[in-house]
């Protein structure tokens, strides 16, 4: 099974960690609105900042997306889509 990323969820583990998006930004020295680009699903994080923002929260890194399955001959109709 094949997985696209959904929407971030960033804001709702903030919640459930009781921490508010300045209180990330502190802890890994980011700029407040790089955290807020993510909580507003604005922008996706990179794999690098997603391992950290999840190990500042105490979280996998799959728990900041909705992952959603993708039947594999899907993803190969859209491949073709794009040639």
């Amino acid at each position: 099974m094949s997985f696209k990323v959904g929407r971030c969820l960033l804001a709702r583990r903030l919640r459930e960690a009781k921490m508010t998006q300045q209180d990330l930004c502190e802890k890994l020295n980011m700029p407040p609105s790089q955290i807020s680009d993510w909580a507003n699903d604005v922008k996706k994080m990179s794999l690098g900042n997603a391992k950290s923002v999840a190990h500042a929260l105490h979280i996998h890194i799959d728990d900041l997306y909705e992952w959603i399955p993708v039947d594999p001959s899907e993803r190969k109709r859209a491949r073709r889509r794009k040639e």
